[in-house]
């Protein structure tokens, strides 16, 4: 029997379905904007529909799909400086855990907040690198492959995405003086 996840087997629609929240989330993770990450997905599952006759299946569907996110999102980065974005937290909640209280779903919004606000400091190089590394769980031979990097030049940049990452954190988790000041502290 042949794997569902074959490329004998896909359809546009199954891989749709499958990977759309994959799709969304990389791109948010990539730094595209809130306000543009509907039609960057759309751009992204464009490709695939006119490519996926192409796929052959010698890496992993979701690699790929990370390669045409990481293109469309490079493509988004050059063409951003001049949008604004407008803040809008309906993708927050585009997959709500229905089991979860209001506080926990609370907690989870600030903690995406804080990835995508540490996220936002790094080059698309670092955050590509970090993104599989970290969040995706990819090794750095995988990493290297998908990139076409050499293998130091995922670990030298995977260092340096970490370095700016904690310091991000450290940065908004430390109260400002302002903060303080109006605590009356």
């Amino acid at each position: 029997m042949n794997d569902p996840g074959s490329p004998s087997e896909l359809s546009f629609e199954a891989v749709y379905r499958a990977h759309f929240a994959f799709v969304w989330r990389t791109l948010r993770r990539l730094g595209v904007s809130e306000a543009d990450t509907s039609d960057a997905a759309q751009e992204v599952f464009l490709v695939v529909y006119r490519r996926l006759a192409e796929f052959e299946g010698r890496a992993k569907l979701t690699t790929w799909l990370f390669r045409v996110c990481f293109r469309v999102a490079s493509d988004h980065g050059r063409r951003a400086h001049v949008r604004r974005e407008v803040n809008n937290d309906a993708a927050l909640e585009a997959f709500p855990d229905r089991e979860s209280d209001a506080e926990q779903r609370t907690s989870q919004q600030d903690d995406f907040r804080l990835l995508e606000a540490a996220l936002s400091t790094m080059s698309l190089e670092h955050r590509s690198v970090f993104v599989l590394f970290e969040l995706e769980e990819l090794t750095s031979v995988e990493i290297a492959t998908l990139l076409e990097l050499p293998l130091g030049t995922v670990y030298s940049r995977l260092r340096r995405a970490r370095a700016l990452f904690e310091r991000a954190i450290r940065q908004r988790a430390r109260p400002s003086f302002l903060t303080l000041a109006r605590e009356g502290t």
